[in-house]
């Protein structure tokens, strides 16, 4: 049987389309190899959201080209894929075929082209119609899944290639996603995360995202919904309702805000001042006591001052956020942001980075020593990369490694908060400390 191997980069989503990926080529007689040096077909799903992630798949392929088998098929599929499109094939010659995110359906065919003859190719056209639903996609883990019900955007941040490396936004129907849900927790699946470029803009033209919570809330055997990533005006009344009112939705929501000042927030084009962000903030906390909030943080964006960057920091400290992901500014080829003036000197931005995570790890390691005694109820999701611990996962999206027993994993435990470096956690399985302490 053919072989393939796929390594993947960037955002949940593309973790979920490297699954669906599988799924498509399995349905050809295809099979995962464990490293691509044994693999017949080796596909690299790319992010184009920083430059930095493109340079990383660019070395990656010089790596990657060494291992290639005669007859064998180098292949990048993706946002970068959607990007570049057939520049690729001749930036990198030993690429065979460029792929975006909508014409996976179309691998099989490509694939066997470039075997059979070298035929090169490139598919990058947008296929509004295309959800995948008969596909279904091969997941690595059986207790947590991710769930793609949205692709595409439809807002026009200036600084963002979402757009234009995964088309319009659409949307599929609730009815399709209850039902890949249901299957999923047929098979032991117990924790779902929706996936969707603004995903709680979801409309499938009659229901909204508060209903898809409420329907996937509802599911037989579903017992934590997450989703990611949503935009903050889109959090209506009924939404923040439906969070509040539906027991399986995790008190976490990972909220970008990208920046805390409205003159900068306004040269993004995002739908919202400072005000408006925190008021949000405050609608979620109000609803449910305890949310977790996370977010994603741009420095050094085109005319930022040394005063808006100061109010992003207010506002890191005025949330106190849970934990950030935060950026240098990274100016996307065709985005409307890079006809902006007033660039910030990389070095000025690398500073500004600095002081924004010293005060994100700050703010995030006090309010995790305060975690330290309390309980909380972990999904148990694997092996840790060290230290010979389990890796669980609170409803608040905090990890903690845990001793014990492999036959625990895709299983919950009540644990205790033993101890944290600051971001991560140690903890003992409620009932173990007691045969600890004997």
């Amino acid at each position: 049987m053919p072989r393939v191997y796929i390594e993947t980069y960037g955002c949940q989503m593309n973790v979920s389309d490297s699954e669906l990926i599988l799924g498509v080529l399995r349905r050809d007689g295809y099979v995962a190899a464990a490293e691509p040096a044994e693999a017949d077909v080796v596909l690299v799903n790319t992010c184009a959201v920083r430059d930095h992630a493109e340079q990383k798949v660019l070395s990656r392929l010089g790596e990657l080209k060494q291992v290639k088998r005669p007859g064998g098929v180098l292949g990048v599929v993706g946002c970068m894929a959607q990007r570049l499109g057939p520049r690729l094939l001749e930036r990198v010659p030993q690429v065979d075929l460029v792929v975006g995110p909508d014409g996976y359906r179309g691998l099989p065919e490509l694939i066997a082209r470039a075997r059979g003859g070298g035929e090169r190719a490139a598919d990058v056209a947008f296929k509004a119609w295309e959800h995948y639903e008969d596909v279904p996609p091969v997941r690595e883990t059986a207790a947590s899944a991710f769930v793609t019900v949205q692709r595409g955007c439809d807002y026009r941040c200036t600084f963002c290639i979402v757009p234009m490396t995964r088309g319009p936004e659409r949307s599929r129907n609730l009815a399709d996603v209850v039902r890949e849900v249901t299957d999923l927790a047929r098979t032991g699946t117990t924790e779902v995360t929706l996936l969707g470029q603004t995903v709680n803009s979801y409309h499938d033209g009659a229901h909204d995202f508060a209903d898809l919570l409420r329907a996937v809330g509802a599911v037989d055997g579903i017992r934590r919904v997450r989703f990611t990533s949503p935009y903050p005006t889109d959090f209506t009344d009924g939404v923040v309702a439906a969070m509040a009112e539906t027991p399986a939705v995790c008190e976490h929501v990972h909220l970008p805000v990208q920046s805390g000042s409205s003159r900068v927030l306004k040269r993004m084009l995002r739908r919202y001042d400072r005000d408006r962000y925190l008021d949000v903030v405050a609608a979620l906390r109000g609803a449910v006591p305890g949310i977790a909030l996370t977010t994603d943080i741009i420095v050094g964006f085109p005319g930022e001052t040394e005063d808006d960057f100061s109010e992003t920091l207010s506002l890191v400290e005025q949330v106190g956020f849970d934990d950030a992901y935060t950026f240098k500014y990274s100016p996307r080829e065709g985005t409307p942001a890079t006809r902006l003036k007033d660039a910030v000197p990389d070095d000025v931005a690398g500073e500004r980075l600095e002081r924004l995570i010293a005060l994100v790890r700050r703010l995030a390691r006090q309010k995790n020593v305060g975690l330290v005694g309390t309980t909380h109820e972990v999904l148990v999701e694997g092996r840790a990369k060290r230290g010979g611990f389990l890796q669980g996962r609170t409803r608040t999206n905090k990890v903690a490694l845990v001793p014990g027993p492999d036959a625990w994993i895709g299983d919950y435990r009540s644990v205790r908060l033993t101890g944290t470096t600051g971001s991560t956690f140690t903890a003992r399985v409620i009932g173990q400390e007691l045969a600890v302490v004997g």
